[in-house]
């Protein structure tokens, strides 16, 4: 079943990965964007369309003539970009999602793939933790992961209110090439911001924190995949899935691994740099539920990952 898609957002990361994804299933795409992101390009062969998501009436104007919809535009960026922007965060992708939202229901969309976070989860304690245990999690503390959660609300309400069918998808620290580092500490995610210092001379390297946070790393095409199938399945009709890698790696090891690989033979030093208040110590993800429900597990380890990463960033200095 092929159909024509409107994916928001889908200049970064994620969405070129989506793009590149869908277009390889058959799709026809329709990129929507504002082009605000540094780095964020347009993917080949997808229509594109430069709007505003904030104005609903481009919004409604945007997603005519499409069936269905990926919906990834928000403010996001690293742990830095949470704790400076938090005002705009809130108010913007409540915006976006007002927006969105009214839009697909307007034009009887067959169903909203909203692409969520795992910073929903930001105050959990149980692990690994699960998508039924949100009910019983406290609220995110971050205007970010707050975002986030008020996003799978405006599912939900659709859903009751319109009729508008959804899938919620909860992407775990997601990586993959032809992702730029940030000019300043925190502003990137860790995975581009660590090989950027490395690659660049930096010794002691600088890590947030002691390096014991730990994190599941996943691959951006595994999470592209998920959140096609989250699209094209049955199964994933008004559910919400974690999708993420199984294994649980340190800070201190990722940084480790990036230095054996950008510095071979040399001994790593680290320094320690303030973190930020809300830098969650623990995230670790349930993936059984995608794996039941639409045959998904990811399958890019994360030193194949990181052996990519870090060849694309060295092509970017040449």
């Amino acid at each position: 079943m092929s159909e024509r898609v409107v994916v928001t957002g889908g200049c970064g990361l994620i969405g070129r990965a989506v793009v590149e994804e869908l277009q390889r299933r058959g799709h026809a795409v329709t990129v929507v964007d504002n082009l605000s992101k540094p780095g964020g390009r347009v993917p080949a062969g997808a229509a594109f369309e430069r709007v505003d998501l904030r104005d609903a009436e481009a919004a409604r104007r945007a997603f005519a003539g499409h069936q269905s919809c990926v919906n990834l535009a928000a403010l996001i960026g690293g742990i830095g970009y949470f704790h400076r922007y938090p005002a705009d965060i809130l108010a913007d992708n409540d915006r976006i999602y007002a927006a969105t939202f009214a839009a697909a229901a307007e034009h009887r969309m067959r169903r909203m793939v909203f692409v969520s976070s795992s910073m929903v989860y930001e105050s959990a304690r149980h692990f690994p933790t699960a998508e039924d245990d949100l009910a019983r999690i406290p609220p995110p503390v971050t205007a970010y992961g707050f975002s986030k959660l008020s996003g799978e609300y405006y599912c939900r309400a659709f859903r009751e209110q319109h009729g508008l069918r959804y899938a919620i998808i909860r992407p775990f620290n997601a990586y993959g090439p032809d992702e730029g580092a940030g000019e300043e500490i925190g502003a990137a995610h860790v995975i581009p911001d660590l090989i950027d210092k490395v690659l660049g001379g930096q010794d002691p390297l600088e890590i947030l924190g002691d390096g014991s946070q730990t994190r599941c790393f996943t691959h951006v095409r595994d999470i592209a995949r998920g959140i096609a199938l989250a699209l094209e399945r049955p199964e994933a009709e008004d559910e919400d899935f974690n999708l993420s890698a199984a294994r649980e790696t340190r800070i201190l090891d990722l940084a480790r691994m990036i230095w054996e690989r950008c510095r071979p033979g040399e001994a790593l030093r680290v320094q320690s740099v303030a973190s930020f208040p809300y830098d969650v110590q623990r995230r670790v993800p349930d993936v059984a539920k995608a794996e039941r429900r639409m045959d998904w597990r990811a399958e890019i380890e994360l030193e194949q990952g990181l052996d990519e990463v870090v060849r694309w960033q060295r092509e970017q200095r040449r």
